[in-house]
C-alpha cells in the first residue's frame, strides 16, 4: 500500500487528511513535528511527504533540509504563504510541489498523484486499494472486498459485503427480496426462505447504520424489497 507521511502540527487538518487519504486508499502515517517527521521517515520510510512549512516554532523548510540528508523521497510542502516568491524557495529547497492552504481534498490528491508518478512510484497497488464506490463516509472497494465507514475498516462476511456492493452499485433502485436471491446468493425462493435476506440486511445494517432502527443507507420499500440510498451523507 503506497505510503503517506502528513507533517502538520494541526490536529484538525492531520485527522481531516488522514481521515480522506486513508478512504482514497493509501497507508497513511502522522507526525506533529520535525522530529518526528524525521523518526518517522527513518522507520516506516513513506512514499511521499506532505510537510507544512509552519510546524509551530519551526520552520518546515529547515525540516526539509534535514530530511534530504537521510531521504529523497518525494515531499509536498503544504502552506498559507502563497506568493510565488516563497514557492520558487521551496522548490529549490527540493520540494516537489506547494499546496497552498486552505485547499480543496480533491487537489491534495490529484498533487499526490501526479508528484508519485513524476518520482516513478508505481501506483498500481493504489489503484487496486482506491475504493470504487463512494458514498460520503461510506467506502466500497470491491477489488480489495472492504468497506470502510468513516475511515474504520469494517468486518463484513463475504455474503454482507456482496449484499452491500451489489445494492450500492445501483442507487436508488429497488430489489425484491427474491432479486437479491437471484443476484446475490445464485439461487431462488423455491430453493432458499426469503427469511435469508432479511436476516442479512439485519446483520449489515446493525454493522453500516448508526441507528439501524432509522437506516440511512439501506431502506425499506414497503411492500416489495430495499434499495441504497446514495445520498444519506448529504
Amino acid at each position: 500500500m503506497t505510503k503517506i507521511l502528513v507533517v502538520d502540527d494541526d490536529a484538525e487538518i492531520t485527522k481531516l487528511l488522514e481521515n480522506y487519504l486513508t478512504g482514497e486508499g493509501y497507508d497513511v502515517v502522522v507526525a506533529f513535528s520535525g522530529a518526528s517527521a524525521l523518526s518517522a521517515t527513518s522507520l516506516t520510510e513513506p512514499d511521499l511527504v506532505l510537510l507544512d512549512i509552519v510546524l509551530g516554532a519551526e520552520d518546515g523548510r529547515d525540516v526539509l533540509r534535514e530530511l534530504r540528508l537521510i531521504s529523497d523521497v518525494p515531499t509536498i510542502f503544504l502552506t498559507g504563504r502563497g506568493l510565488e516568491s516563497e514557492r520558487i524557495a521551496g522548490l529549490k529547497l527540493g520540494a516537489d510541489d506547494y499546496i497552498v492552504k486552505p485547499f480543496a481534498l480533491g487537489e491534495v490528491s490529484a498533487r499526490i498523484e501526479s508528484v508519485l508518478r513524476r518520482s516513478g512510484v508505481s501506483l498500481a497497488q493504489h489503484e487496486i486499494e482506491r475504493p470504487n464506490l463512494k458514498f460520503g463516509e461510506l467506502q466500497i472497494n470491491e477489488s480489495t472486498h472492504e468497506v470502510r465507514l468513516s475511515g474504520e475498516l469494517l468486518d463484513l462476511t463475504s455474503k454482507e459485503f456482496s449484499l452491500l456492493a451489489f445494492l450500492a452499485s445501483s442507487p436508488r433502485q429497488v430489489f425484491s427480496r427474491e432479486q437479491l436471491l437471484e443476484h446475490v446468493w445464485s439461487s431462488s425462493s423455491e430453493w432458499q426462505n426469503d427469511a435469508t435476506v432479511t436476516e442479512h440486511i439485519r446483520r449489515l445494517r446493525s454493522k453500516i447504520e448508526s441507528d439501524p432502527d432509522h437506516p440511512r443507507w439501506i431502506t425499506t420499500v414497503r411492500g416489495f424489497g430495499y434499495r441504497f440510498e446514495p445520498d444519506a451523507s448529504a
